[in-house]
């Protein structure tokens, strides 16, 4: 009969489940950021409601103005950005260069020394710091870009996901290149970088977005405030004259703290998921 209502079959009940356990789950992980977001948009006074409010209000721009003058966050972000740029450049290029030298050429140790570049990633920056800040504080380095900046150039990360990649490279398309006339760098520009592209946009999301996270290197070798960068001007949006933190003003600072990498995950959103899953698959 047309009223009836067709069962569900256990296979649909397990995708109705799945589908409602992924929903939840997306719920309880985005509810911080969507309530620093509501929270953004509130007055003092009403920032400290109870229940708290989840109505968004209509003081963003107001408290964003606050907190862009109260820690010059202008200046922030370029240093978060500028540092952010070059490190992700960086490591992508010495990463295409190291994982080149590792998959097409034959030198002694080569065995040995790729290994001893994946154990570094045992080494987190808490445990490097202080040999670290040494080495800077005795180039004279300390309060500077390069300090920011040349530390964090090398990645065993990128290292790997490269030389992941070139290792599925068809042999033959080196040696036909070679045959035309074409030198090693001539092949690596214009053949292995090309097809590289979405995991060079994969590894730039990456590191571009650990570079911004960087809260406690800066913290250490930065000591003016043209040098800050924007996660530590954050912090410093607690250190309030009022007695009580101004928490909506916090949170218009760390909404545009978040904006530029989630700009920069929705522009190489398409690259970014083809590259990991082209790592996945292998």
């Amino acid at each position: 009969m047309l009223g009836e209502v067709m069962p569900l079959s256990g296979k649909n009940r397990y995708k109705i489940l799945i589908h409602g356990l992924l929903i939840l789950l997306v719920l309880v992980l985005a509810f911080p950021v969507v309530y620093a977001l509501i929270t953004s948009t509130l007055s003092f006074q009403e920032s400290y409601t109870y229940p708290p409010r989840l109505i968004p209000g209509n003081q963003f721009l107001a408290n964003a103005a606050v907190a862009w003058h109260r820690i010059k966050l202008g200046r922030l972000l370029f240093n978060t950005w500028l540092i952010s740029i070059v490190v992700a450049l960086a490591k992508i290029i010495l990463s295409l260069l190291a994982a080149f030298a590792y998959t097409h050429f034959k030198f002694r140790g080569r065995g040995l020394l790729f290994p001893m570049c994946m154990i570094t990633q045992m080494l987190p920056l808490p445990v490097r710091i202080v040999p670290t800040f040494q080495l800077m504080a005795s180039f004279d380095w300390i309060n500077s870009y390069y300090a920011l900046t040349i530390p964090f150039f090398a990645s065993t990360t990128g290292i790997l996901l490269f030389r992941q990649f070139f290792m599925t490279v068809p042999r033959d398309l080196s040696d036909a290149a070679r045959v035309d006339g074409a030198g090693p760098m001539r092949y690596f520009l214009q053949i292995l970088v090309p097809v590289s592209k979405t995991n060079i946009a994969a590894l730039f999301v990456i590191e571009f977005i650990f570079m911004w996270s960087q809260y406690l290197w800066p913290l250490i070798v930065i000591t003016t405030g043209e040098m800050r960068v924007v996660q530590i001007g954050v912090k410093m949006l607690l250190a309030s004259e009022q007695i009580a933190p101004e928490w909506n003003v916090i949170m218009a600072g760390t909404v545009m703290a978040m904006l530029p990498p989630l700009m920069i995950l929705i522009l190489f959103r398409k690259s970014f998921t083809q590259g990991i899953a082209m790592q996945s698959q292998k």
